[in-house]
This record gives structure tokens, C-alpha cells and sequence, in this order.
């Protein structure tokens, strides 16, 4: 098929050295227009968060692409927004959040079945409640779908938004392990929601009137929420794949780069470019690592903290690449800033991994944070690079630059802003996260 016709057919190139382009249309399951106002109040509202300072849009907001601008960023503890965002030093961090905060693009799709860098949340028919996750059997009932169920997991982080151990009733309960049960964190947060008469006349249409808020009711809102709010699938290149409208000639050199002598579409397929599987392609490790608290490495070998399993070692889940010219930095760690410093990165990824610098990433100040600790090991660094299963490849700076256009043609612009907005105030009467405080 060649990728300059309109009718997008059978490329030019064999199917053994080209990808055949994605279907034009996705799956979106409707969701409730009552659930979805209530969710985007609350994904705005620092209610949810031990201390009552941090949102789900701290990390996660639309003026940066639905993530947080930075590489590695401050949860609790933090001030401010995006790459703004520094220390409180009345309430300082204990450490960064160890993974780059995620994009929310298209989440809502029935195609995304797997939550998280490492996948630690997963649907699965094969479970009693459809959903796999570490956390165990008792946290996965009452979900509408996975996308509300990885909800529970920052409200949880004392990273993120419980806060540090023993400051406040949340980060206490979790400290104990009372997570779901009658008194844990669970009910703590949902009291705060219930006891807010705004909110609780938001739920009714949702959930009853006579039935008592629960926190999967939040979570199901704050699903909903985000399923509707940033739909991405409007793009140019979408236009192109439904009426055949064409693209500028740099970005459709791109496009037949990706779906040919690149192939950037063996990993990232389908309409959404992810196969949603796990690949190891020797991205460097910065910051502290997802480690336990009793452990003093800084690695973070990714699916194989869910799997245990050796041959998954430093894997981490193909990114969607919707929207991604919006959601810098790159990589499961943040590790490089630019578009373009992360297609270099591919082209040989162990070259690349040897000769780091820390220059390529964005990293809000942190005194005496171990940012390149891990870098700095060369038997660490040396099991990043046995792992990585992209071969070296030669592409010229014109290809490299076409390869960024057409990426760029995959942003959706009605997304990026989200279709309800950022609210002006929230019924907790607390602080919105806006770019100026």
C-alpha cells in the first residue's frame, strides 16, 4: 500500500517489510454523563489526599498532556504544578515518584486492558472479578472497569497522594495495611466525599438515593471521568485513516517510515500505536527506583516485579503514542525530554543507555536525591543492556525529523484540552491545580 494515496490500500512495500495500517475506529463503551461531571470534580479536587493538597490533576493535567511535564515529579510534599512544582519545605518528600507519571489518552477504549509501566493491573476473565492486581481479590470488587480500578492505586502512594507515614489519617491506615477494610483507608476517603452535601447530591442520580456512597463509587466517577474527558481518536492522522485526507509530505514520509523500513509499528500497532505488551529496550534508570521502602537498590526491572519472571526483567509496556507530542518527558522513568532524543534512543538503545546524561531529562530540584545512582553501577547498567531486544539501527536526521512529523500528526487537539475543562472551584472548597498558585 503506498501511504500517499488516499485509499490508504496495500503499500507499495511488501507486507514482510511494512505494517499494515490500523482500522480507523476504536470501541468506547458509553458512559454516564451524571458520573462523568461528578468524576472530573473530584479528579480536581485535593479532598482525595491525606493532607488535602494533592489532586489527581496535580500529576495528571491537561496543561501537560494529562501528565506532569517533568520526568520523575512530586507527589505529597510538593508546590505548584507541572515543571513549576518544587519542595514544601514545611512538609518535604521523602523521595520522587519512581515512574513517570503516565498519559490518560484513550483509556477508555475496551482495547486497554493492562494499567500501569509494569502492568501490575490487568483484565482478566480468568479472575473472580475480571481484574488481576497484587493488591488481592478483596480490592477488585465493586470496579466498573479496570480504568476505574487503577483509581485506588495513587490514593494509596504516600508518594503520590496519602502522604508521608503516620501524618494524617490516610497515610496511617496504610501504614497498618488497612486498605479495604471496614475502617482502612477506603472508608476514610469516602467519608470525607459523602460528607460534602454537594457531592452527595452529585452520587444520587449515579448511585440511588438511598444507597451510601462507597469508595468504588468515586473510583467508578473518576473512570468515567477520564474515559470521556480525553478521547483522543480526532487526530489528522485519524482523519487520514477515515476520508483520506492527506498529511503534510514530511509527516507522510514519517508515516511510511514507521509502518516500513522503521518499524516502529512492530510494538507500536494498532490504531492506538501499542501491542500493549512488554519490551525491553534498555531505557535508562533515573531517581530512586520502584523499590520497597526496607530496600536500598534503585533498579527498577518492571514487568518482572509482576511476573517474577527473569526473561520479563526491565520490560515495560509499549506506550500509546496518541497525543505524545504533549506528553513529555519519555520513557518509564522520564529519562529523555524530547521526541527526538527518544527516536535516537531506539535506534541503538545500548549505545545509547552507556552514554546517558542526566542533561537529557527534567527534574524538579531535589537535594541529595540519588537521581544517577543507578547509572553509576556497571554491572546494573550492564543487565539493562543484556535485556534489550532492539537491534541497532541507522536512520539519516532527515528520517529522524520525518518520523517526528508525522507523531506530531497523531495529536488530537479537542483531547488535549479535555472536553469539560478544568472546573472552576470543587465542592471541598479546596484549591483547584491551575499552572499559577
Amino acid at each position: 500500500m503506498t501511504f500517499r494515496c488516499l485509499t490508504a490500500l496495500l503499500c507499495t512495500t511488501t507486507l514482510a517489510t511494512a505494517a499494515e495500517l490500523p482500522k480507523a475506529d476504536a470501541v468506547f463503551p458509553k458512559v454516564d454523563m451524571n458520573a462523568v461531571k461528578v468524576g472530573q470534580l473530584l479528579f480536581y479536587d485535593p479532598i482525595l489526599s491525606g493532607n488535602r493538597e494533592v489532586a489527581c490533576a496535580t500529576c495528571h493535567h491537561p496543561d501537560h498532556g494529562t501528565s506532569d511535564g517533568v520526568s520523575l515529579g512530586l507527589g505529597d510534599g510538593g508546590k505548584g504544578l507541572g515543571p513549576a512544582r518544587r519542595i514544601d519545605a514545611a512538609n518535604a518528600p521523602e523521595q520522587r515518584i519512581p515512574r513517570n507519571s503516565p498519559a490518560l489518552f484513550n483509556l477508555g477504549a475496551t482495547e486497554f486492558t493492562v494499567m500501569f509501566h509494569d502492568g501490575r493491573l490487568e483484565a482478566d476473565p480468568q479472575e473472580p472479578n475480571g481484574i488481576r492486581t497484587p493488591l488481592g481479590e478483596d480490592m477488585t470488587q465493586g470496579f466498573d472497569s479496570i480504568l476505574s480500578a487503577q483509581t485506588m492505586f495513587p490514593v494509596l502512594s504516600g508518594d503520590e497522594m496519602a502522604g508521608h507515614y503516620s501524618e494524617n489519617d490516610i497515610s496511617r491506615a496504610v501504614r497498618q495495611g488497612l486498605l479495604a477494610q471496614p475502617g482502612g483507608a477506603w472508608d476514610i476517603i469516602t467519608a470525607r466525599v459523602a460528607g460534602i452535601p454537594e457531592y452527595r447530591a452529585m452520587f444520587d442520580p449515579v448511585i440511588g438515593t438511598d444507597e451510601a456512597i462507597k469508595f468504588t463509587d468515586i473510583a467508578n466517577a473518576l473512570g468515567a471521568f477520564i474515559a470521556f474527558e480525553w478521547r483522543a481518536d480526532n487526530s489528522p492522522f485519524d482523519q487520514f485513516l477515515r476520508y483520506g485526507q492527506t498529511l503534510p509530505d514530511e509527516a507522510m514520509d514519517g508515516m511510511e517510515l514507521f509502518y516500513g523500513k522503521a518499524r516502529c509499528a512492530d510494538c507500536h500497532s494498532g490504531l492506538f500505536q501499542t501491542d500493549h505488551q512488554f519490551h525491553a529496550i534498555a531505557m535508562p534508570q533515573i531517581g530512586p527506583g520502584k523499590a520497597a521502602r526496607f530496600e536500598t537498590h534503585h533498579r527498577d526491572t518492571g514487568r518482572m516485579r509482576v511476573t517474577g519472571d527473569p526473561a520479563d526483567a526491565y520490560a515495560f509496556r509499549t506506550p500509546s503514542l496518541r497525543n505524545v507530542a504533549a506528553t513529555a518527558p519519555y520513557g518509564h522513568a522520564g529519562s529523555y525530554a524530547t521526541l527526538e532524543a527518544t527516536i535516537r534512543h531506539h535506534l541503538n538503545p545500548v549505545q545509547s543507555l552507556k552514554a546517558y546524561s542526566i542533561l537529557n531529562a527534567a527534574l524538579p530540584e531535589f537535594p541529595d536525591s540519588p537521581d544517577l545512582a543507578l547509572m553509576q553501577d556497571e554491572t546494573e547498567v550492564a543487565a539493562i543492556a543484556s535485556a534489550n531486544v532492539l537491534p541497532p539501527f541507522t536512520l539519516s536526521d532527515a528520517e529522524i525529523a520525518a518520523l517526528e512529523a508525522f507523531l506530531i500528526t497523531l495529536t488530537d487537539p479537542l483531547s488535549e484540552a479535555g472536553r469539560l475543562g478544568i472546573p472552576e472551584s470543587v465542592p471541598s472548597g479546596l484549591p483547584v491545580p491551575r499552572a499559577v498558585q
